[in-house]
């Protein structure tokens, strides 16, 4: 598996500039390592900030699991969507409330067909409230499909 987190920088992440807020670095609780994080009081409501992680060498016609975990901490914080390069329209993954502010566990299926996907986009989306975060940490992509838990 190719892993992707933000501690040991193997993967390709860019900081989309079209829109309205960039992402962060945040310390693990652990004090190992970081995590990407949006904090409740960046931007307005309906601001977006986009993260993309850049792929290469996906082989077409086979399946990948992209792993990765993600919380959202706060009274209406916003929403978190995960976009695949080649279906750009619809999120293929959207969560907009954490019942705690726990750490939970996302898995999407990837199929590639002759055309790869060639990037992934976390895309948050700011809520009403002003306290909490939303974040994205432990992002890997391993061949084959996802396992069941």
């Amino acid at each position: 598996p190719v892993d992707c987190s933000f501690s040991r920088g193997v993967c390709d992440w860019k900081q989309d500039t079209d829109d309205d807020f960039d992402w962060n670095l945040a310390d693990r609780d652990s004090g190992d390592g970081y995590y990407m994080a949006v904090p409740a009081f960046v931007g307005h409501k309906k601001d977006m900030g986009r993260l993309k992680l850049l792929l290469t060498d996906l082989k077409p016609k086979s399946s990948y699991c992209l792993i990765f975990r993600y919380r959202l901490a706060g009274e209406r914080v916003g929403k978190l969507r995960v976009f695949l390069a080649s279906k750009k329209t619809a999120p293929v993954w959207e969560e907009s409330k954490g019942k705690d502010e726990r750490w939970r566990t996302g898995k999407i299926e990837i199929f590639q067909a002759a055309e790869t996907t060639n990037s992934i986009t976390f895309e948050t989306e700011r809520g009403k409230g002003k306290t909490g975060e939303i974040g994205v940490d432990n992002v890997i992509l391993a061949s084959g499909l996802c396992p069941e838990d």
